[in-house]
């Protein structure tokens, strides 16, 4: 047992009861939004430097003190999977989705691999080491690899955004007063977080890592040329007091709390919003926030040229420092409603294109809540600081506070005006904008995405059948991509390592030889249902397998991923394992999927992380699940709404099978 392990388990010994309101979580909210937002394979890492420095500032954690700080020590250390075990699992996760050819190639491969004495065995111990000198082998690397050296547009290809329930409001007043009352509830959030009384999650009788709470308030990305940094200002001796609220593309500075420290209250906050809207009627004011949706690269270079000026310098500190952001975007433009949810998606996911609210936007913030004339809202957020359950936990107590009615009328205290955002536009930052204008919008014109309710049924079935809704979708996913390729593919599922100290995701490879199986039985009419339910039942046994396995932290992706870097860190050549076609193959996710539960009827989006690939993020309620799906239009193989199509038909015939096959007297 390590030094840091041995010390929290005494402290898990000692420490008081830290909890308010605690939370029992069922394993289906530990499935969260897809993290991985590159294919880690080949060479694509060979850049990383070995000892980088400056992507967090400052390290919120160190500063924090009392039940938050008990609660984290108290939580045991990531372990490194057995590298026999890892390698095993590796070939069989790779049976469904590779040749016989190709998979006794690899095997010679990963036998050469795991010899005694051997770079497996090498790289394993400088895992081990790791491990036991860290708070978390892994959460540093997977920081960098997933998200800060990433170059690509966070705009689609990072950033999740989440569709809400549309609002009745039909005018500019009811915008803003249910704006007012969203900024409210987000503080009264906020509350919980500075006193340290937020309610500790917990599966299974274990505590879960509350890390995540403490970095999405306060918190912004910093684009640099190489790679990205994020500062949390929470922490700070002077924590922020405002937000940054955003209309026709003009930022401006709202301070949320009195002198006295206490939060303006609903009544306070929209009459301060009206201010701001008031003041910013013009709307042909140059979008500066649409410089964030660009590559990464240039961004920094742009970034770099913007801040030179001190006006513009002290607006941009202003935006990053802010607890969060506020979008009171213009209404989008009128469509039928079986689209209406799918044109919202593309609104929370990149604001629409440069005709439209994506100049109303500074997508490095971590939390961007959206809120549009017409009544359709949600949000977009960083992926770098957190997944999706912190935000969707948010969300739920944000949505229950909005229908809570108003008791106290507050003093009307004249407030000051909210503090308009200057920016000295230069014709090189002018040229900036334009180039990220044409950028963005070919990705919005690439953009396929399809919100799907399926009315028919929800996670209450699958429960009725002893059937874990999560796996029951999946393999529904799973028959619905083979219909429409003839096979299957790697698929990522997202599971949680929050069991552990600053636990990030691992992956759920919901293929597998019994999955397979099931598919391929599906159609098949010289098979009997009987055997097609007995197929289904035991491919869903096996995906909930994994899943229990992988929130264990003995999953084989984030493992492979550590040698990897472990090899390039100790300036090895690179294996062949990694280097391997089979590689490559298992890591291109055609299918990249999450779950992510919550009280409220809402869904969230991603788009894929590959050009040939989807992007399936699910809600189960009790009674309908919510989907959405994305493709790229430039792909001519990929189609969301023909997806769409398929796994409605996938899950009808599903049912349909258990319904109609009489239960074997077992």
């Amino acid at each position: 047992m390590s030094s840091v392990c041995a010390l929290s388990s005494l402290l898990l010994m000692l420490r008081l009861p830290c909890v308010v309101r605690d939370r029992e979580l069922n394993v289906s909210e530990l499935l969260i939004p897809l993290a991985l937002r590159r294919r880690l394979s080949g060479c694509l890492l060979c850049g990383l430097q070995a000892k980088p420095s400056g992507w967090l500032k400052p390290v919120a954690l160190g500063k924090l003190t009392g039940r938050y700080l008990a609660h984290q020590e108290g939580l045991p250390c990531l372990p490194v999977p057995p590298l026999q075990q890892t390698l095993d699992r590796y070939l069989l996760a790779l049976q469904p989705i590779i040749s016989e050819e190709e998979w006794t190639h690899t095997k010679g491969l990963v036998d050469e691999f795991r010899k005694s004495g051997g770079v497996g065995e090498r790289l394993q111990k400088g895992l081990e080491r790791k491990a036991r000198k860290t708070e978390n082998w892994l959460s540093d690397w997977w920081l960098k690899t997933a998200y800060l050296e990433y170059r690509l547009p966070v705009v689609v290809h990072s950033s999740p955004g989440v569709v809400l329930p549309k609002q009745d409001f039909l005018d500019q007043q009811g915008q803003l007063r249910f704006a007012a009352k969203l900024i409210e509830g987000i503080l009264d959030f906020k509350t919980m977080i500075d006193n340290e009384t937020l309610p500790v999650e917990y599966l299974g009788g274990k505590p879960l890592c509350m890390n995540q709470y403490y970095q999405i308030l306060s918190s912004c990305r910093i684009p640099g040329p190489k790679h990205d940094s994020v500062v949390n200002y929470a922490k700070g001796k002077k924590p922020p007091s405002h937000i940054t609220v955003v209309h026709n593309f003009q930022f401006f500075e709202l301070d949320v709390y009195s002198s006295d420290g206490s939060p303006l209250t609903t009544d306070q906050i929209f009459i301060q919003l009206e201010k701001i809207w008031n003041t910013s009627l013009q709307t042909n004011k140059e979008p500066i926030g649409i410089l964030t949706t660009n590559h990464r690269n240039s961004w920094a270079k742009a970034y770099n040229h913007l801040i030179k000026d001190k006006t513009n310098k002290e607006s941009v500190r202003s935006i990053e420092k802010s607890i969060f952001t506020v979008c009171l975007d213009s209404p989008i433009p009128r469509v039928s409603d079986d689209i209406y949810k799918s044109r919202v998606a593309a609104q929370m996911l990149h604001g629409g294109g440069s005709r439209w609210n994506s100049g109303n936007r500074w997508f490095d913030k971590t939390l961007q809540f959206i809120v549009a004339e017409d009544g359709s809202c949600g949000l977009v957020y960083e992926h770098a600081p957190s997944e999706g359950p912190p935000i969707v936990a948010l969300l739920d107590h944000i949505v229950e506070y909005t229908k809570k009615p108003q008791l106290v009328r507050s003093p009307m205290i004249p407030l000051p005006m909210p503090k308009k955002l200057r920016f000295n536009i230069t014709p090189e930052i002018k040229n900036d904008i334009e180039k990220a204008k044409q950028n963005l919008n070919i990705m919005v014109q690439d953009l396929d995405i399809k919100v799907m309710v399926f009315h028919h049924f929800g996670k209450n079935f699958p429960k009725l059948e002893k059937i874990s809704p999560d796996a029951f979708i999946q393999m529904a996913l799973q028959l619905a991509y083979y219909r429409m390729y003839g096979q299957v593919c790697a698929t990522y599922e997202s599971a949680s390592l929050r069991m552990f100290r600053l636990g990030r995701t691992d992956t759920i490879r919901s293929v597998s030889v019994d999955s397979l199986k099931f598919v391929q039985a599906m159609d098949n009419p010289s098979k009997q249902n009987q055997e097609k339910v007995e197929l289904l039942r035991r491919a869903t046994q096996a995906h909930r397998a994994y899943t229990d396995m992988a929130i264990k932290g003995n999953a084989i992706d984030r493992h492979l991923l550590g040698m990897k870097l472990q090899a390039i860190e100790d300036l090895v050549s690179m294996p062949e394992l990694f280097m391997d076609t089979a590689y490559a193959v298992a890591m291109h996710f055609n299918l990249s999927t999450s779950q992510v539960p919550a009280k409220t009827d809402c869904v969230m989006c991603f788009g894929p992380v590959v050009p040939d690939g989807y992007g399936v993020c699910y809600n189960p309620m009790n009674d309908h699940i919510n989907f959405a799906m994305s493709a790229y239009n430039s792909c001519a193989e990929t189609n969301a709404a023909r997806l769409a199509h398929y796994l409605e038909k996938a899950l009808l015939d599903m049912r349909l099978l258990l319904q109609s096959t009489p239960k074997s007297k077992l």
